[in-house]
């Protein structure tokens, strides 16, 4: 399959703002209906970089939703996605039609997730909840009380609501009162209301102080005091270097052999990690998960043009980009916590100098931006190319924040 079409992806939070799945389509500038080849060569391409002959299902515990027409239904690939983490949307429509009808109970019967889309919600009977997993909602802040009654009469049945546009946290919050189970939106660029200002917590400030050593090169002796000073981070760092498979044949329990055996920019990028992880400052969870995958997408983009060790800086700046969210403080205050290379520096503050363009072109493979095309253009890109990093750095993602 020739790739001319960007991946673009949405993810879906749980109650608690946790992503649960993701939403992966082609990205559409005309808002034509997709046709049925381009949706089999989206569920072909999909199963071909998650699923792997030895490792599995590379997406952890995430559901991913797909669109769906009636023709594509028998389509070979979607027997190689796991059918407890595919759910299909199809318009409630076309289950008008007696074969199409047949298709989908035949998945259902499979294990196959099913949802709903543009349906008559007051008319939504036990029948529907047989054929169906899923029924989307549109919600809307006007008549709450309207909705709620229909909502509440949907939890009878066995399906389970997604609500969509749902675009504030306030709204969040009116889904979830209302006893919403999913939510697709924005919500994932936006900060919780009440983490602002909260600033850096202890945690964090030992594991700045750690990142600002590693950059200055000060000896392993130093870094291991500091380390000494935190049991929890120590614990971390050795959990890390004895799971991550370094080849030392033996269980690594000093904290001067782990630096040693880890070296000083893997240990910089661990601590970025660490940094957005340690958190408390009531971030929503899908947040730290989005500066994880924009990361390490930005780092898969940059690695051949500007080769592994530049790439890696490409990484910190990925994940150091929505860490003022994350903290709740101004990028300005960000950069004034922490010594950052000039060229990090740009591509926060302006997405310019070198390291930039990867990662704006990673933040519109978020946005479902109509830039994604001439971004990817100017830095010699082809489509297939990112749309492979983009599955590859979800599917890092998941072990990373697990």
């Amino acid at each position: 399959m020739h790739q001319t079409q960007f991946l673009v992806r949405e993810p879906l939070l749980d109650p608690q703002q946790r992503v649960v799945g993701y939403e992966l389509r082609w990205q559409h500038q005309t808002g034509a209906p997709y046709t049925q080849a381009e949706l089999e060569d989206l569920v072909s391409f999909v199963a071909g970089q998650v699923c792997d002959e030895e490792r599995g299902w590379l997406l952890r515990d995430k559901t991913l939703f797909l669109q769906a027409v009636p023709a594509m239904l028998s389509t070979d690939a979607l027997h190689t996605l796991p059918p407890q983490h595919t759910v299909l949307s199809i318009r409630t429509a076309e289950l008008a039609n007696p074969d199409t009808l047949a298709a989908v109970q035949a998945l259902r019967a499979g294990g196959v997730g099913i949802l709903l889309r543009e349906a008559d919600l007051a008319r939504v009977g036990s029948r529907l909840g047989t054929i169906a997993s899923y029924v989307e909602v549109r919600f809307s802040g006007a008549d709450v009380a309207s909705q709620a009654r229909t909502y509440a009469a949907l939890k009878q049945s066995n399906l389970r609501m997604v609500g969509r546009p749902v675009t504030t946290w306030a709204d969040f919050d009116a889904c979830a009162a209302l006893g919403l189970d999913a939510f697709v939106g924005k919500l994932h660029l936006t900060p919780r209301p009440g983490s602002d200002g909260a600033g850096m917590n202890p945690a964090q400030t030992i594991i700045l102080q750690l990142m600002q050593m590693v950059n200055a090169n000060a000896d392993i002796a130093q870094l291991e005091s500091v380390l000494k000073r935190d049991a929890a981070l120590s614990y971390k760092l050795l959990r890390h270097i004895n799971s991550a498979g370094f080849g030392a044949g033996r269980e690594i329990q000093s904290l001067k052999q782990a630096i040693t055996l880890l070296g000083y920019q893997p240990l910089y990028r661990w601590l970025t990690v660490l940094l957005a992880t340690a958190s408390t400052s009531g971030y929503s969870p899908v947040l730290l998960e989005t500066a994880v995958v924009r990361g390490r997408l930005a780092e898969l983009l940059a690695q051949k043009p500007l080769g592994k060790a530049e790439a890696e800086n490409v990484f910190v700046a990925g994940m150091f980009s929505l860490l003022d969210r994350l903290l709740g403080i101004s990028m300005e205050e960000v950069l004034q916590t922490i010594q950052l290379s000039d060229e990090v520096q740009k591509a926060l503050l302006e997405r310019g100098g070198k390291y930039g363009p990867y990662l704006a072109l990673a933040e519109a493979c978020e946005l479902n931006s109509s830039l994604v095309s001439s971004m990817a253009a100017s830095l010699n890109l082809p489509p297939a190319e990112i749309n492979k990093a983009h599955l590859s750095a979800l599917a890092w993602t998941q072990n990373i924040t697990a």
